[in-house]
C-alpha cells in the first residue's frame, strides 16, 4: 500500500542552508520579497536567487507557479525551485504551488524554506497529493523517493499544520490505492481484510458474510455476486468520536471489485477499467481513515457492499425477480445495472440499524453520468436541500467538482415493472436520473440523503492538478470537510 511521503520539520539557519543537498524550494511573494530564509539563501548564491526573482519569467508567472534554477553556485543543492506564493495566497494557489514542487522535484529530496506558515497545510497537502504514485506491481524497484524537509522558524507550530495535511493525504491515498488495484489482487475478501485492518487506528469494523446477509434478506445485493466464486460481503466501519449514544451520519459505498456486466455482458473494449467500479466504497473507506487519523469529534458510520459481478451458470439472469431487504421485489432487466441493487440493500440496512442523522451514498453508477458531466463534476441527487447545499459548498471549498441533478415523479414512473414492484432500469434516456430514482425508493421519507454518481471523477486517464493519471480520490476531502463543518462539536 502507498503511504504518504516521509517528511521532517526543522529550523534552518544560514549555516545549514549551504549544506542542504537535493533541491531547495523558496517561497517568494508576488512582489518578489524573499523572506528571511530566502534572503539568507540568496547571499549564499551570490545574488542568483534575487536575479531570478527579478527576471521577466518570474514576473509573468502566476501564483503557484514554479521556476527552477539549475546547478546553483555557493550551495550543495542540485537546484533551487522558486515558487511564486504570496502571504495572502488562496487555498488553491497554495495547493497548486505544492503540486508544482512535487512535479519539479522528481525523486530527489526537497527542502522547503517556509518562513511564512500561513498556508503551510495547503502547501504540504498539494505536495503530498501530487507526489503519489502506484507502483506496487512493478517488478523493477522504484527509484527511492526523497524525503521532504520543511525548514521553518517554528518547528512545533509547523508540525501540527503538516500533520493535518498528512491525515487528509492518507485518506486520499487509501482511496486511490484501492481504486487502482487490479481485481485479482483486490478480491472481495482482500478488500474486507484491508478495511478490517483499520481497527488499528481506532475504527470499529465488522464484516458481514453471506450467511448473515441472507438472514437479513439482502436479496438484491446477493443476486449481484451469485455468479462469482468471490463471496459477497458488507463491511461496517464505525468512528465514534462524538457524543456517546448520538446517532451517526452515514456514508454508503458501492464496492463492485470487478464488473463484467454479468449476463448483460459489457463490450470487451475498455472492460479492463472496471477494476475501478468499487470507487464509491473506496471513497467511503478513505474518509473513514481520515476521520480516525485526525480524531474527528463526530459519530460517523461507513458501510460498503463488496461484490463481484460475473457471468456463470449461477449468475442472475435478465428477467429474474429478487426481493430486497426492504421487502420490495425487483425485476432485474439488466444485470449490468448492478450497483443500484448493491446500494439498495446497504442503504436500507444503514437506516434500519443506525437511524442516522443523514446519509450520503457514492457509486461509479452510470455511464450516463459521464455523458452528462464529463470528468469534471460528479452528479449530485438529493431529497434534502439543506444537506445537498452543505455538500456542494464543501465540495466547492475543496475544488472537487459537483453539480446537482434533478429528481422527479416523471422519471420515477419509468421504473414501473409488469411483473414486480419495480425494474432496475428505466431505459436509455436520463439513465443517471432513473438510477437515482431507483435508490430513492430505498430511502425513508424523513431521511436526509444525497446520492453521488462519481463515474466520471473517480478515475481519470490523464493527470489532474493534484493527482497523476488513474484514481483521483475525489470526494475524500469534500466529505471530510462536510463532517468537520456540520457534524463536529
Amino acid at each position: 500500500m502507498t503511504t504518504v511521503c516521509p517528511y521532517t520539520i526543522t529550523a534552518a539557519s544560514v549555516d545549514t542552508l549551504a549544506d542542504l543537498g537535493g533541491q531547495i524550494a523558496v517561497l517568494v511573494s508576488l512582489n518578489g520579497q524573499l523572506g528571511g530564509l530566502g534572503t539568507q539563501l540568496d547571499a549564499r548564491m551570490h545574488g542568483a536567487l534575487s536575479g531570478a526573482v527579478n527576471s521577466p519569467a518570474f514576473e509573468k508567472a502566476s501564483a503557484g507557479d514554479c521556476l527552477t534554477i539549475g546547478f546553483p553556485s555557493g550551495i550543495a543543492a542540485d537546484a533551487v525551485l522558486v515558487v511564486k506564493l504570496g502571504a495572502d495566497a488562496t487555498q488553491d494557489e497554495a495547493r497548486k504551488a505544492g503540486a508544482a514542487l512535487a512535479k519539479a522535484k522528481g525523486d530527489k529530496s526537497l527542502h522547503v524554506l517556509a518562513s511564512d506558515m500561513a498556508r503551510l497545510t495547503d502547501l504540504a497537502l498539494g505536495l503530498l497529493l501530487r507526489d503519489y504514485r502506484f507502483d506496487a506491481h512493478m517488478t523493477k524497484a522504484p527509484d527511492p523517493r526523497g524525503h521532504i524537509d520543511f525548514c521553518v522558524d517554528d518547528p512545533e507550530a509547523a508540525r501540527d499544520k503538516i500533520a493535518a495535511a498528512k491525515d487528509i493525504a492518507e485518506g486520499v491515498f487509501f482511496t486511490r490505492d484501492l481504486t487502482n488495484e487490479p481485481a485479482n489482487v483486490l478480491t472481495t475478501t482482500d478488500f474486507a481484510d484491508r478495511l478490517k485492518a483499520m481497527e488499528d487506528i481506532g475504527l470499529t469494523v465488522e464484516v458481514l458474510e453471506e450467511d448473515e446477509l441472507e438472514r437479513l434478506g439482502m436479496g438484491a445485493l446477493l443476486c449481484v455476486g451469485q455468479g462469482s466464486d468471490s463471496p459477497t460481503k458488507v463491511v461496517v466501519m464505525q468512528w465514534n468520536g462524538g457524543t456517546e449514544g448520538e446517532a451517526p451520519f452515514a456514508l454508503v459505498g458501492k464496492g463492485v471489485v470487478f464488473d463484467t456486466g454479468g449476463i448483460s455482458l459489457k463490450p470487451g473494449a475498455g472492460m479492463w477499467d472496471m477494476t475501478m467500479d468499487m470507487g464509491g466504497a473506496g471513497v467511503v473507506s478513505g474518509v473513514m481513515k481520515t476521520l480516525a487519523l485526525r480524531k474527528a469529534k463526530a459519530n460517523v458510520v461507513g458501510l460498503v457492499g463488496i461484490v463481484e459481478n460475473m457471468p456463470s451458470g449461477n449468475a442472475v439472469r435478465p428477467g429474474d425477480v429478487v426481493t430486497s431487504m426492504k421487502g420490495d421485489t425487483i425485476e432485474v432487466q439488466n444485470t449490468d445495472a448492478e450497483g443500484r441493487l448493491v446500494l439498495a440493500d446497504v442503504l436500507w440496512y444503514a437506516q434500519d440499524r443506525f437511524a442516522p442523522t443523514g446519509m450520503i451514498n457514492l457509486a461509479t453508477l452510470t455511464g450516463a453520468m459521464v455523458v452528462a458531466l464529463g470528468h469534471e463534476n460528479a452528479g449530485v441527487f438529493s431529497n434534502d436541500d439543506t444537506l445537498c447545499d452543505a455538500f456542494l459548498k464543501a465540495a466547492a471549498s475543496e475544488s472537487e467538482g459537483a453539480w446537482r441533478m434533478p429528481l422527479g415523479d416523471a422519471y420515477d414512473a419509468l421504473l414501473k415493472s409488469r411483473v414486480a414492484d419495480m425494474k432496475n432500469i428505466g431505459g436509455r434516456p436520463a439513465g443517471s436520473i432513473t438510477a437515482a430514482q431507483f435508490l430513492k425508493r430505498f430511502v425513508k421519507d424523513d431521511m436526509p440523503w444525497c446520492h453521488l454518481d462519481i463515474a466520471g471523477v473517480a478515475s481519470r486517464s490523464s493527470q489532474t492538478n493534484l493527482a497523476p493519471a488513474g484514481a483521483t480520490g475525489w470526494g475524500v476531502m469534500a466529505l471530510n470537510r462536510l463532517i468537520a463543518e456540520h457534524y463536529e462539536g
